[in-house]
């Protein structure tokens, strides 16, 4: 199934069900909330993780069809995007991204980040 498929099947499930389809503060809360029980099975070592993660990709699919985003579109020319990023590692081992430093930057943090 590609993420398009996804995504519409989890709006039809959602209208069927009577679940929120309209309130896009709300669907971000329940979102948060499925990555927390995500996160809670990962580090209490539950069995339950990979179903967490559907709920959080099934929550991610509806907020999407509900405003309006493609996500597949939009996920597809995000990892190009991110393919064509170039990454520095500084002498404190944080990684930054070296592709348009000087414009993303604060011009005092474009300072210490050069002299680091």
């Amino acid at each position: 199934m590609d993420i398009r498929a996804g995504q519409k099947l989890a709006w039809e499930n959602k209208v069927a069900k009577g679940f929120n389809t309209t309130d896009v503060p709300l669907e971000f809360c329940l979102l948060q909330g499925e990555v927390a029980e995500a996160f809670d099975a990962w580090r209490k070592g539950r069995g339950t993780l990979g179903e967490e993660l559907a709920d959080v990709a099934l929550f991610l699919f509806s907020l999407a069809a509900m405003t309006g985003v493609d996500l597949q579109a939009e996920v597809e020319a995000k990892i190009e995007k991110n393919a064509e990023r170039v990454y520095s590692r500084l002498a404190n081992g944080v990684l930054v991204k070296m592709s348009g430093l000087a414009t993303d930057l604060a011009p005092n943090r474009r300072v210490a980040l050069i002299s680091n």
